[in-house]
């Protein structure tokens, strides 16, 4: 089985973003973070949650990732001057680029705007198509709306912009977007009223079938020569180096959610097991199937097999800092893996009742 050993340096950092209120307490972060706020970001609905719980787990992502100040607040404020996926718009780009300034930095600023306002899916086709520049800088068309010509993104910027893309998407991205936004970035125009089930939202909340081999495609680019270097590289998909195949995520997204839906016999554990070992063969790269495979293996009385699957799992959850099954948020299933990661390692935690899993909490 694909699994991997937990960086206990890695699931410290991910442990200091449990707590809601990391955000006050983050020297580069909070200074800007009430000025957010005062917009009403908690009120705005953004895809499986609000603007605000979309800005903090894309900066979330980030922290994990141990980016430099400028991109952090790029993640906090990467769509409040609007842009082509959503009509929110927090601050004026023609009226208030000098407020934000004064509360993010030049720097900061800079980024934010390029990322508002520079074609996003232009950008992802071309990285994912590999026409970066041999420096490792990226030439976008502008629109005839925009006085046409050419816009060239620095190196740093494309590093900035990928990284940051990754975040966005693994924070957000879920079944009812895979239906909505289907093949992004080459989104067909399709009628809502004739794919009105496909609009219900929030749908089934199935995990996404298609967007981390995307993110996959984008940390891969990270390791362009021109690229290289300029920012940390994100610990996921060891770190940036492994490739993960269309198909394969399809079939892992597929198999998992066979068995969370209960599509397997559910009186003996070994089809469902064998299930979602298969999903963990086909993406070792998310953390879910590996978190229910603990369970189902402590279940079983398999303590060795659900340790090294938690753990593995846990790993995971640490290194994205976002969830990919969004049916409830990233805080509560690297708590429920802990708990696994417990009941597998300290004898008598895990309960041989079905009752008293109500009961389980960590221990000190």
């Amino acid at each position: 089985m694909p699994l991997q050993p937990l960086d206990a340096d890695l699931f410290t950092r991910a442990q200091h973003l449990l707590d809601d209120e990391w955000l006050t307490r983050d020297p580069d972060l909070a200074p800007v973070l009430p000025t957010v706020l005062a917009r009403n970001v908690g009120q705005d609905w953004h895809k499986a949650g609000t603007f605000r719980h979309h800005l903090v787990g894309v900066a979330r992502s980030l922290t994990v990732w141990q980016q430099p100040r400028d991109v952090r607040l790029l993640g906090l404020l990467h769509s409040v001057y609007g842009n082509a996926f959503v009509d929110l718009v927090k601050f004026d780009p023609a009226k208030e680029r000098a407020r934000v300034r004064e509360i993010a930095g030049e720097s900061a600023e800079h980024l934010v705007y390029l990322f508002c306002t520079q074609s996003r899916t232009q950008f992802v086709q071309k990285v994912l198509a590999g026409a970066l520049e041999g420096d490792g800088s990226l030439v976008l068309e502008q629109d005839a709306g925009e006085g046409g010509g050419r816009h060239v993104l620095t190196p740093y910027e494309v590093a900035v912009f990928i990284i940051v893309s990754m975040a966005d998407t693994i924070e957000q991205w879920f079944s009812w977007q895979d239906d909505i936004f289907s093949r992004f970035p080459a989104v067909q125009h399709r009628p809502q009223p004739v794919h009105w089930a496909a609009s219900l939202w929030p749908g089934p909340m199935r995990p996404s079938g298609r967007m981390v081999s995307q993110i996959n495609g984008l940390a891969l680019a990270l390791q362009h020569p021109g690229l290289k270097g300029l920012l940390p590289t994100p610990p996921v998909f060891a770190h940036c180096t492994q490739p993960l195949a269309a198909a394969d995520e399809a079939a892992a997204a597929s198999l998992y959610w066979s068995v969370i839906q209960q599509d397997q016999p559910l009186v003996d554990l070994d089809v469902a097991t064998g299930v979602l070992e298969s999903a963990v063969r086909h993406n070792p790269w998310v953390g879910e199937p590996q978190m229910v495979l603990a369970q189902l293996y402590l279940s079983a009385g398999r303590q060795d097999d659900a340790r090294v699957a938690a753990a593995s799992a846990l790993q995971l959850f640490s290194a994205w800092g976002n969830s990919w099954d969004k049916r409830v948020q990233w805080d509560a299933w690297v708590a429920w893996t802990r708990i696994l990661l417990q009941g597998a390692t300290v004898d008598g935690t895990w309960p041989e009742r079905l009752d008293k899993l109500n009961n389980v909490a960590l221990r000190a």
